[in-house]
């Protein structure tokens, strides 16, 4: 199995584990992003989507990367940094728009890469 493939997994994979925090604990996104135990747990796998892509760059993974549209490969990245380097400050917005904009099109986009041999 390729490296890049399982970076892609590992993206999917974590997009799964966010949604299966929402429904375990049966909550409403804007409810989750701002529990004490939900927040931090959604917020590390927005951080370990953003590391993933980050990786497929460093290794010139580009033709895997074009696949996702700039502007959600610009936005996890921003949301990573931001997460990283100011998580006190982080404005749950953010959060919010990207879980529910975001992931949604990276998911269908690393699922119907999944399913190509790659």
């Amino acid at each position: 199995m390729s490296e890049s493939r399982i970076k892609i997994e590992k993206i999917l994979q974590s997009i799964e584990d966010i949604e299966y925090i929402l429904d375990t604990f049966n909550m409403k996104l804007t409810q989750a992003i701002e529990d004490k135990v939900v927040k931090p747990a959604i917020r590390m796998h927005l951080v370990k989507i953003a590391e993933q892509f980050a990786k497929l760059k460093e290794e010139n993974a580009f033709k895997i990367l074009e696949n996702f549209s700039d502007q959600d490969l610009r936005g996890i990245s921003a949301v990573r940094n931001y997460i990283a380097h100011d998580y006190d400050s982080v404005d749950d917005h953010i959060i919010e728009d990207t879980i529910r904009d975001d992931l949604p099109r990276i998911k269908h986009r690393a699922e119907e890469l999944l399913k190509q041999q790659f």
